[in-house]
């Protein structure tokens, strides 16, 4: 069974026993246990504040919903909100309250995540502040050897995308935490408490129990199908929010289950298949509406290449039903549009070259892998 930085925390209590310490976390900060890690170091160290990421430090809070601060009902404890108005970063409040702070988030290993930006923002705020940074590590559920997408376009930086990597990086939070800290010379007092047992293996080969990093990935296929259905987000389609499997349905109204199966089938994409599906979202997109489209299973992991399986889908779907699958305009007067965002290029716009385009990302993708093997903290056997 593979262990999670927090089950090693004994072997590195020095390190949280000197000054206050703050955690940030989520609902899958636990212990192979099943061990919140609040109540375990609540009991190991002077812990003095929570900080909660999006979606809060028990995960009781939608995607994208801010949050203001407030006071922990279970252990009394301040609980500072990272997704608020007031910002994203470590506020002087925030600083003034800890010593030493701990990041112990289950992170799925896209760059489109917001754990990652918070992350690297955690970063850089105890380098600049001269705190300690101590990251409780835990794997990417994606495993740790492939590397998929194109890497990030900096005009097209947001908290969907903070730094130049392609979307599926293949790297821990330790190891990117490293990585951002090293190569931008940051020069924070960083300590990662590294996983035992993990050789890059993907989540079901780790033993563990699935705790849902957000309701929108219930389950690890989901997570897996995220990684290319994401795209959708930026789309006029439903991303099966509101249905009991998002980011493995994707459909509209007007759109013909059976029609589209058929054609997605002829595509002979590896490690998947469809079914149809006819659906009404109990939320977000085309709440209450009838739509069709279809439904995504994962037949061989080690085969499936969600990125590309994304990009594939998108486009087999703008050519049978254009009006339905249409580009969402940006939400900001002179933003960027979503997909934009969330792909990290420009690439995405009317007349948009799929084989240009994965043909690229299959470069970078593959500079980026031999880049990320310098930091390392794990041996890759899978």
């Amino acid at each position: 069974m593979v262990q999670y930085g927090i089950d090693r925390i004994e072997e590195y209590r020095g390190l949280l026993s000197e000054g206050r310490v703050a955690l940030v976390t989520s609902v899958t900060g636990r212990s192979s246990g099943n061990v919140s890690t609040i109540d375990l170091l609540n009991g190991a160290c002077k812990l003095t504040a929570l900080l909660g990421p999006e979606h809060g430090v028990r995960g009781d809070q939608a995607a994208g919903a801010l949050t203001e601060d407030y006071t922990d009902p279970a252990t009394g404890l301040p609980v500072f909100s990272l997704y608020s108005d007031a910002g994203k970063r470590l506020r002087p409040e925030m600083l003034d309250a800890f010593d030493t702070l701990v990041y112990d988030i289950q992170d799925v290993g896209l760059r489109f995540y917001t754990f990652l930006s918070t992350l690297c923002y955690m970063v850089e705020d105890c380098a600049a502040a001269d705190k300690r940074l101590i990251v409780l590590d835990r794997p990417d559920p994606l495993g740790g050897a492939v590397v998929e997408g194109g890497v990030l376009q900096m005009e097209y930086s947001s908290f969907v995308g903070c730094r130049p990597v392609p979307a599926r990086y293949g790297l821990t939070a330790g190891e990117f935490a490293r990585m951002v800290n090293e190569k931008e010379q940051l020069h924070c007092d960083l300590h990662v408490v590294p996983c035992g047992g993990w050789r890059g293996e993907p989540f079901p080969a780790w033993g563990q129990i699935w705790q849902m990093p957000s309701l929108g990935l219930p389950t690890f296929e989901g997570a897996a199908l995220y990684a290319g259905t994401c795209i959708f987000e930026g789309t006029a389609m439903s991303e099966g929010r509101g249905t009991a499997a998002p980011f493995r349905i994707i459909g509209a109204p007007g759109v013909d289950s059976e029609r589209m199966v058929r054609a997605f089938t002829a595509l002979k994409l590896p490690g998947v298949a469809a079914t149809p599906v006819y659906f009404v979202p109990t939320a977000s997109k085309h709440q209450g509406e009838n739509c069709g489209g279809l439904m995504l299973h994962v037949t061989d992991f080690s085969a499936l290449r969600p990125v590309a399986l994304g990009v594939e889908l998108l486009a087999l779907f703008q050519k049978l039903y254009p009006e339905q699958s249409a580009f969402l305009p940006a939400v900001k007067e002179g933003g960027r549009p979503f997909v934009s965002l969330l792909t990290g290029c420009g690439d995405f716009v009317p007349g948009w070259d799929k084989d240009a385009i994965l043909a690229r990302w299959q470069a970078e993708s593959a500079a980026f892998a031999r880049e990320k093997a310098a930091y390392h903290l794990y041996e890759r056997t899978v």
